[in-house]
C-alpha cells in the first residue's frame, strides 16, 4: 500500500531521533503498517536503525529486543529459550505467516498493534514478560505485557512512547507449557488461544488470548481447578466478536481447550 502523505523517514541512530514531529510515526518491520492506508501519516522514523540486540541474557533472565523478528525469535538457540522454545515456535506458527512476513515482523510491532489474535503478544504474556517503554526525556517505565494491552487494538503507550524490550523471567525460561489453539478454518486467523504452565506445585497459569480482546491471565488452584477454571471464564466480559468467530463460539472453545491444557501440564 502506498502511504501517500509520507513525505520523510528518518533513520534513527540514537534516542534523540524518537522525538517525533506532528504526523512522524515509528515504524520497525512495518508489516501492518504499509498494509493499509494511514491518513496523517506524513514522516516515519525507523527504530530497526538503531542496532537493537535481537536478544541477549541478563541476570535475571532474558531480555528480547522490540526489534527482534519472528525469524531471529526462532533462530535462537534452544538453550537460551529453555523450555520456552517450543512454546515460541508454536505461537509463531499461529501467525499463519509467509517467510516473508517471518523476516520483518517484529515482537514489539506485534504488541503495540494490539491485536487480538497477536500471536506475539499471547507468547510474551504466556511467559510473564514485561515491556521496556521508552518516553520522552528519557523516561522508562516497565509494565506487564498482559497489563499493557488493554483491548482490542488498544494499549497503555502514549503517542510518544516507544517499546524498547521485554524481560523475561528465568523461572518462565525453565517452565514446562501447553499450547492450545483453534480457529474456523485449517489455515485461519486464531479465534482461540490458549496456554497452560504450572509455576508452583498448587497453581496453574492460564493464559486466552485471540477469544478475548486483551490477554486475560487466570490463577487457578491444583485442586478443583476444573470448577474454577469454569466459573473464572463464566464471568469473563471481554470475549471478542468478529468474522473469525462469534463470543459464544470464542467461549466454549476456551473453555475445551483450556481444560486440555490445565490436564496436560498437571499430568507432567
Amino acid at each position: 500500500m502506498d502511504l501517500v502523505e509520507v513525505a520523510s523517514w528518518r533513520s534513527a541512530s540514537q534516542r534523540s531521533d524518537l522525538v517525533l514531529a506532528a504526523g512522524e510515526r515509528v515504524v520497525a518491520g512495518g508489516t501492518w503498517l504499509f498494509s493499509e492506508p494511514q491518513p496523517g501519516t506524513t514522516g516515519l522514523v525507523d527504530l530497526t536503525t538503531l542496532g537493537w540486540d535481537p536478544w541477549q541474557r541478563t541476570g535475571t533472565g532474558l531480555e528480547l529486543g522490540a526489534t527482534c523478528t519472528v525469524e531471529q525469535l526462532l533462530a535462537m538457540p534452544e538453550d537460551v529459550l529453555g523450555g520456552a522454545a517450543a512454546l515460541a515456535r508454536a505461537c509463531a506458527d499461529a501467525f499463519v505467516m509467509s517467510f516473508k512476513i517471518a523476516h520483518t515482523a517484529t515482537l514489539g510491532g506485534n504488541v503495540a498493534l494490539a491485536l487480538p489474535a497477536g500471536a506475539m503478544t499471547s507468547l510474551l504474556v504466556a511467559l510473564g514478560a514485561t515491556a521496556v517503554v521508552w518516553g520522552p526525556g528519557g523516561d522508562v517505565r516497565r509494565q506487564p505485557v498482559a497489563d499493557l494491552v488493554t483491548g482490542a487494538r488498544a494499549t497503555t503507550l502514549a503517542a510518544d512512547e516507544v517499546l524498547r524490550a521485554f524481560e523475561v523471567p528465568a523461572a518462565s525460561l525453565a517452565a514446562a507449557y501447553a499450547f492450545r489453539r483453534q480457529s474456523l478454518a485449517p489455515h485461519g486467523r486464531s479465534g482461540v488461544v490458549v496456554t497452560a504452565s504450572r509455576p508452583t506445585a498448587d497453581a496453574v497459569r492460564l493464559v486466552v488470548s485471540a477469544a478475548t480482546t486483551r490477554p486475560v491471565v487466570l490463577a487457578l488452584p491444583v485442586e478443583g481447578w476444573r470448577d474454577r477454571l469454569a466459573t473464572d471464564l463464566a464471568a469473563l466480559d471481554c470475549w471478542y466478536d468478529d468474522a473469525h468467530g462469534a463470543t459464544d463460539w470464542r467461549a466454549a472453545m476456551a473453555l475445551r481447550l483450556a481444560g486440555e491444557a490445565v490436564a496436560e501440564v498437571l499430568a507432567r
